[in-house]
């Protein structure tokens, strides 16, 4: 489980992200790179980090569920995501 000061940052670099889309976009179609650096540093897409959305974990994270790996794995054997079982042959 990641520590609550890091998945705090994440949802401020995702604000700021967010904040700023549209100036960004404007700025670069327009190739004003002086302006564009000047902008906070958080506010780039390229900063955030897939996380799990119920631990803040970031490795093994699952695009489609938006959950990672070890998670995933418990929600399905108790039977909490519909249309996935345990695979056995």
């Amino acid at each position: 489980m990641a520590k609550e000061s890091v998945k705090a940052r994440q949802k401020k670099r995702e604000k700021l992200v967010m904040k700023y889309e549209s100036k960004r976009k404007m700025l670069k179609k327009s190739k004003n790179y002086d302006l564009l650096q000047r902008l906070p540093k958080n506010s780039s897409p390229v900063r955030l980090r897939n996380r799990c959305s119920i631990t803040g974990r970031c490795r093994g994270y699952m695009r489609q569920f938006g959950i990672s790996r070890i998670v995933f794995r418990n929600l399905v054997s108790q039977g909490l995501i519909p249309g996935v079982k345990k695979a056995s042959w």
